[in-house]
């Protein structure tokens, strides 16, 4: 079995952005590495790597 066999979370990322305006991160209000026209969550990289490591999959 593979780890993605155990970890069933769906890992879709907004796409990044070519330059100004970024969209403002859903949790600390800092700026992100995506569009600000994109519609949906966006996380700034320090953010997303709390949540990454908050629901990694575990044993």
């Amino acid at each position: 079995m593979s780890e993605d066999d155990y970890c069933l979370i769906d890992a879709t990322r907004p796409p990044r952005a070519e330059g100004p305006p970024y969209a403002e991160c859903v949790l600390c209000r800092e700026p992100t590495e995506h569009p600000e026209s994109y519609k949906g969550i966006t996380l700034c990289p320090a953010c997303e790597w709390l949540e990454a490591q908050r629901t990694a999959c575990s044993g």
